[in-house]
């Protein structure tokens, strides 16, 4: 157990191998590949990635960027040139998979077009419509945060890409205000689509 757990490649690959023995209980029981397989297998994935970026989007928050200033001068290099940019290549592709499998899910759904159009293609007349099509509308303008806005400021900030000292630190404050912002925008995101699928 402690070669699987040492390695986190290896503790992944065992908990998707676990994740596929519960799928072959589910072809046993008479499940098959149709579309409500391949809805819930798009939803597993939208989850599983929305966890990872929502997760770090936290830890940002709540971790990191209030903890830096605690943190001695001669260790804020650790932080700035080794985790800070895996933590942003994981937060920025987990954005990107949240999105794509997000989207897919609304397709097979059958709802993507009533829910982007916010309820209007349907005359407004489902509700469970409208609240997944305010969570997808707000996480897509959190996607477009974390691609658009975050990202390249942080690149700057970190020293990624070449910038003057007056241009880190506004590309840092930048990116902490749109991380702010997508952090105060998943509360009603997560809230919609969680509405969406318990409440409507």
């Amino acid at each position: 157990m402690a070669t699987i757990l040492t390695s986190l490649r290896n503790t992944v690959i065992a908990g998707f191998v676990l994740a596929f023995l519960l799928e072959l209980m589910y072809l046993n029981g008479g499940g098959s590949f149709d579309t409500t397989f391949y809805a819930f297998l798009f939803r597993y994935l939208h989850v599983l990635s929305g966890i990872m970026w929502i997760g770090l989007l936290y830890y940002f928050n709540f971790v990191q960027i209030p903890n830096m200033p605690n943190i001695p001068d001669d260790q804020k290099p650790a932080i700035g040139k080794v985790i800070a940019p895996a933590a942003l290549w994981w937060f920025r592709w987990a954005a990107m998979a949240t999105l794509v499998t997000g989207l897919i899910l609304g397709y097979l759904n059958g709802y993507i077009h009533d829910a982007m159009s916010l309820g209007a293609m349907n005359d407004f007349a489902v509700p469970k419509n409208i609240a997944i099509g305010i969570g997808m509308w707000l996480g897509i303008i959190m996607w477009f945060n974390v691609w658009f806005v975050i990202w390249p400021n942080q690149k700057k900030a970190l020293g990624i890409v070449e910038a003057d000292a007056d241009t880190k630190a506004a590309s840092a404050r930048t990116a902490m205000l749109f991380s702010r912002t997508n952090t105060l925008l998943s509360i009603p995101m997560l809230f919609a689509m969680v509405s969406a699928q318990n409440l409507y």
